[in-house]
């Protein structure tokens, strides 16, 4: 079933989508046909401004936060519901006996890691999505700043966590630190000797 769902060119299909939808939510404010995009100076931000006393933001919390976060947390309580009923199967006929407890440990790990990730998300960008839509008129100016830069912040919290959980991840950006320190000459005669290792195998 999943081989079937997610092809290449399906996967390209969701992609562009999920571009399509996100840009056609700004639409109406780019155009100044709902709202209008300007620089609020409470907030020292660029963002979606009321037009004739009217705003989108209320509408794009619904539909571009609140439920995808719904869908996400059902997805997830589906998936995992479905491999507990199946691992208990498994278990009724004695098939799990071949199961290391190290396997079960990546499982459960990997389940954390989802986790952290989606709470996380939920923690950079529930602050901004709460005072765009209870404080319109901008009365805390100083939570809208401190929302905006949790928000920001979002775009360097998965790497860490990623670091911070995975092995692998972390020898990778000890790599990359290592060629970052060398020099200009140094790099090229590094790079150059991984492309002909791997061009070898």
């Amino acid at each position: 079933m999943y081989a079937q769902i997610y092809t290449t060119t399906k996967i390209w299909i969701q992609l562009l989508l999920i571009w399509i939808v996100s840009f056609g939510f700004m639409i109406p404010p780019l155009l100044g046909i709902w709202g209008q995009l300007g620089l609020e100076k409470n907030t020292f931000s660029c963002t979606i401004l009321p037009k004739n006393g009217q705003s989108p933001k209320k509408a794009l919390f619904v539909f571009g936060f609140a439920l995808p976060c719904v869908a996400i947390i059902v997805s997830y309580s589906c998936i995992y519901w479905r491999v507990r009923q199946s691992k208990r199967k498994l278990e009724g006929h004695g098939k799990l006996s071949g199961q290391t407890a190290k396997e079960k440990e990546e499982d459960s790990r990997l389940t954390r890691l989802m986790l952290t990730i989606f709470v996380c998300f939920l923690a950079c960008f529930l602050p901004l999505m709460i005072m765009n839509v209870a404080d319109d008129d901008i009365t805390y100016p100083w939570l809208h700043i401190i929302a905006s830069i949790l928000a920001w912040a979002s775009s360097v919290v998965n790497p860490l966590i990623y670091a911070a959980t995975n092995r692998q991840y972390r020898a990778a950006y000890a790599n990359l630190l290592k060629f970052c320190k060398l020099s200009p000459a140094s790099r090229r005669t590094t790079y150059g000797s991984r492309t002909m290792a791997q061009s070898s195998n």
